[in-house]
């Protein structure tokens, strides 16, 4: 094996197990708290997880496959189901990107009103979109078998060699695709969240006048206080830009180099090196292991059930060990009061 192809296989090995464990977490987490369940964000949540963890299950293995073996890590028939989840899975879990977007801004720029803006019934009608808006691309790529193993990204995926009788309708189908999954959630994506950024904004600046005027007015503040309420003042600018920098940049720095890769090989077939070939679809895969943490993980809702199961796991075992302590030591006692034979 080539040292970039060895390096490709650690990646998407990291890749697998991280996000295998930080979606399970996630799922975990919806299960064991009902705050999360109650909250529709948690029903986004909970496909976008799911579409990680089938796509972490189903596909990113072949690709290990496919770079091992330099070939078609299967039937042709297993191959095409493996596309067809491929096309599915990553258009609905963009979709639920842009789903978690909007929800996000109904909930900042009209707080008062969320709870009867969105509901769960607005939720499950979104999901269904997603599902139909997904089912049907792939479902076209499956019947007109456009699916199979792409030796340039090493995965079974949509494969214009398979289209070569139909290149015309190939070709506009892949624009469509990506414009009404990529380019339309990514659109949404910036309009919500510098929406949001917006907002967030100004009320950092309504705090920062509190904070500043209150500063002023007492004179016999300690420097540290003083200091210390600058530097909180600070924190909150960066804190929402973080926040959305994090959105905005994963889904492009993941997704984008795929999808433009996808869209020049339309035009310059076979003048794509296959290293960075699968070196995008790499990095397509490793959005299922950011999501988690972008999404859930790093939140305080679920950074505290964490905490609370694992101190509840810890509790348990140690309970256990100090029972089995006690019974060793009930057990010691008696072998010594018990005469020898």
């Amino acid at each position: 094996m080539h040292i970039a192809d060895v390096a490709v296989f650690l990646f998407v090995v990291v890749i697998i197990v991280v996000s295998l464990l930080s979606n399970v977490v996630v799922v975990i987490c919806f299960l064991y708290n009902p705050e999360i369940r109650k909250q529709v964000p948690g029903l986004f949540i909970l496909n976008l997880t799911f579409c990680n963890l089938f796509l972490t299950v189903s596909t990113m293995p072949l690709t290990l496959v496919g770079v091992i073996n330099q070939g078609n890590p299967g039937s042709g028939g297993f191959c095409q189901t493996v596309g067809f989840l491929d096309t599915f899975l990553t258009t609905n879990s963009m979709l639920s990107m842009g789903a978690l977007s909007i929800d996000r801004w109904v909930a900042v720029v009209f707080p008062l009103s969320y709870h009867s803006r969105i509901r769960h019934r607005d939720a499950v009608i979104a999901l269904a979109y997603t599902w139909l808006h997904s089912l049907s691309f792939s479902t076209v790529a499956t019947c007109l078998s456009w699916v199979g193993y792409h030796h340039l990204y090493a995965s079974c995926t949509l494969c214009n060699v398979r289209a070569s009788d139909t290149k015309t309708q190939f070709i506009i189908y892949t624009v469509v695709l990506h414009s009404l999954t990529f380019l339309m959630t990514l659109i949404v994506l910036c309009v919500t969240y510098l929406k949001v950024l917006k907002v967030a904004r100004f009320h950092c600046k309504r705090i920062d006048v509190i904070t500043m005027q209150t500063v002023l007015l007492l004179v016999d503040i300690h420097p540290s206080v003083r200091q210390r309420c600058l530097d909180e003042q600070r924190q909150r600018r960066q804190r929402a830009t973080k926040k959305i920098s994090t959105f905005i940049g994963t889904f492009v720095v993941c997704f984008a180099p795929y999808v433009i890769t996808r869209i020049v090989e339309l035009s310059t077939p076979g003048h794509i090196s296959p290293h960075w070939g699968v070196l995008s679809k790499c990095l397509a895969y490793s959005k299922a292991a950011c999501d988690p943490f972008v999404y859930s993980l790093l939140r305080n809702q679920y950074r505290k059930t964490c905490s609370d199961l694992a101190n509840k796991i810890l509790k348990r075992s140690s309970f256990n060990s100090s029972v089995r302590r006690v019974e060793n030591g009930r057990a010691t006692d008696t072998s010594n009061t018990n005469p020898t034979q």
